[in-house]
């Protein structure tokens, strides 16, 4: 019919909040108003296909998006609009990939940003300035053409193992990774090497090949490996980076197309991507890349001495008499422990584990008092000082204690999850037999670790896992598992019922499920848990570290002055 009159369509896409009036303000008229016909994304998505993406295809919505523009991207008498509302992450993924499918084909895309604000001004522009180049386009006959085809993804391979390719990882968590998972995936075969633990430009350089609706995680991780290519340092043809991957209905599981994107746009295309995820929760395979039992015994030590470290380090050097001490102490032993990480031998990681909880129980300590501040949040703002400014350091310097959950904690989360799945919303029974299977052995290997802390004068044991799913039920419910999910708020509820009030809850500005599970959570965290101190933080390029440090420094004030009630109390 349009080719028939010589007419005009726009394909307007939004979400169907979009379809409310007062969110879009309009602008389905105002694009009638200049001569086109307007259609919703659903009209046509049925025509069209979602195949060769280069993205995860997880969501409802994007699937009728990416079919959609497949059919206007063919079809010369339509155009492609797509509204996208401020501070939605989710269309970090899904407008890039529109674009992407639009280019293909030598079309235009337009990405209207709307918010609350209703002067259409900008928005009047747009549509004048496509209608202009429609009309020229048309003018010089330049018709639908499919440019090329989407490259397949550069994966490493076997072959790239044997030839002992360099594999970037990005800094996720210093304290498991420095001498400990590197040492493990070293020994397993794979020449990896750790990017820098403090490095601020890896954010301008994410910020420029990143969309910024994305992740901040996102875009520190893939700032680091682009940074680390354009240095010069390594072969670009015998390099390849490496990124965990959990899977699930988080931005996160986009973030190996996300790298590709960015390789590509950077120049380094040809360099592959290595996707590790655990069990079959990634969104890829790797041939070049296996879990053996050698390497995952490796893997599984080098997390457990950095759990150990993590609680060991953080609850002492607030104390030391002498500084420096502890650091040294912890640089003592990840040199002797390197042996253990290589050979994977679980009997030598039980008598490692004595002999470091002794050691640190044993460092002179200043009788003083000090309050514990439990760090939580998004698991790789929790744990990167370049995420999260070094909140470690900054609430040492600040007269406290660290208090971080370990990180083997967020494994049993993703694997319980299998088991959720399956009893409640109809998973298949393998994924909960290998779930359990597996909390079951680490629950065996965190054994010898947990009854050295309870045998300490200093330390404490390891929360039972069941006990952190019973912390977290009256809270929310299990089914909430994308991002940290429910995890999140048990691990709150795990250090207040240990004793310790004063928690940061750290989230990526644009992560939608923490702010649920997380900012969320707080109100009734307070009511059930009263004289709980529970401060949120956001963090992401733009953000305020004056700001930051201020809302630590009130916290800290509370705390103080809680610390100070209680010891009156006590007197």
């Amino acid at each position: 019919m349009l080719k028939q009159k010589g007419e005009h369509g726009i394909v307007l896409a939004g979400r169907p909040y979009h379809l409310d009036p007062m969110i879009n303000h309009g602008i389905s008229q105002m694009i009638a108003a200049a001569g086109f016909h307007v259609l919703t994304e659903d009209s046509i998505a049925h025509l069209g296909d979602v195949r060769g993406l280069r993205v995860v295809n997880q969501w409802s919505y994007h699937s009728r998006l990416y079919a959609a523009a497949r059919i206007a991207a063919k079809t010369p008498e339509l155009e492609f609009v797509q509204l996208n509302s401020f501070g939605c992450g989710l269309d970090a993924i899904d407008t890039d990939q529109v674009e992407e499918i639009m280019n293909q084909y030598n079309r235009l895309y337009t990405c209207l940003k709307i918010d609350e604000g209703d002067n259409l001004g900008a928005i009047r522009i747009r549509i004048r300035s496509l209608k202009a180049a429609i009309k020229e386009r048309t003018e010089k006959q330049v018709r639908p053409e499919k440019l090329y085809d989407n490259p397949t993804p550069v994966k490493f391979t076997k072959e790239m193992k044997k030839q002992k390719y360099t594999l970037l990882l990005p800094m996720l968590s210093p304290i498991h990774q420095h001498k400990l998972v590197d040492v493990a995936l070293r020994a397993s075969g794979y020449n990896v090497v750790n990017l820098p633990v403090q490095d601020r430009r890896s954010v301008d350089v994410g910020t420029r090949f990143v969309n910024n609706d994305a992740c901040y995680p996102a875009i520190i991780s893939i700032g680091q490996m682009v940074e680390a290519l354009q240095s010069g340092k390594y072969d670009l043809d015998h390099t390849a980076v490496m990124m965990s991957q959990t899977g699930g209905g988080c931005r996160a599981t986009n973030y190996v197309p996300l790298i590709r994107k960015a390789l590509k746009d950077a120049g380094f295309g040809q360099v592959p991507v290595v996707s590790i995820s655990l069990g079959n929760q990634g969104v890829e395979t790797t041939p070049g890349f296996t879990f053996t039992l050698p390497l995952v015994k490796r893997v599984s030590i080098a997390f457990l001495y950095g759990d150990l470290f993590e609680r060991l380090v953080y609850h002492t050097r607030p104390y030391e008499v002498e500084k420096g001490q502890v650091n040294a102490l912890y640089e003592d032993w990840l040199n002797r422990v390197r042996p253990n990480v290589e050979n994977g031998s679980f009997k030598e990681f039980k008598r490692n584990v004595a002999a470091i909880v002794h050691d640190f129980d044993t460092v002179p300590q200043r009788s003083v008092v000090k309050p514990k501040v439990g760090v939580v949040g998004e698991i790789l703002v929790k744990y990167s000082p370049i995420a999260n400014n070094d909140i470690v350091g900054t609430i040492e310097a600040e007269g406290a204690e660290a208090v971080v959950p370990d990180i083997v904690g967020f494994m049993n989360y993703s694997l319980y999850n299998q088991v959720y799945r399956h009893r409640h919303l109809g998973a298949k029974k393998s994924s909960e037999i290998f779930a359990e299977v597996l909390l079951k052995l680490i629950r065996q290997a965190e054994k010898p670790m947990d009854e050295a802390l309870r045998a300490s004068d200093r330390f404490e044991g390891i929360t039972p896992w069941e006990d952190v799913v019973a912390g977290a039920k009256p809270v929310l419910s299990l089914g909430n598992m994308t991002g940290e999910g429910w995890f999140l708020p048990a691990e709150m509820v795990e250090l207040l019922r240990s004793g310790v009030n004063n928690i940061v809850c750290m989230q990526p500005f644009g992560c939608l499920p923490n702010h649920i599970v997380g900012k969320g959570m707080l109100k009734e965290l307070r009511r059930e848990y009263k004289g709980a101190n529970l401060m949120p933080i956001d963090y992401d390029p733009g953000a305020s570290v004056v700001n930051q440090l201020n809302r630590i420094r009130l916290m800290m004030a509370t705390a103080k002055k809680g610390l100070a009630q209680e010891s009156v109390k006590q007197s």
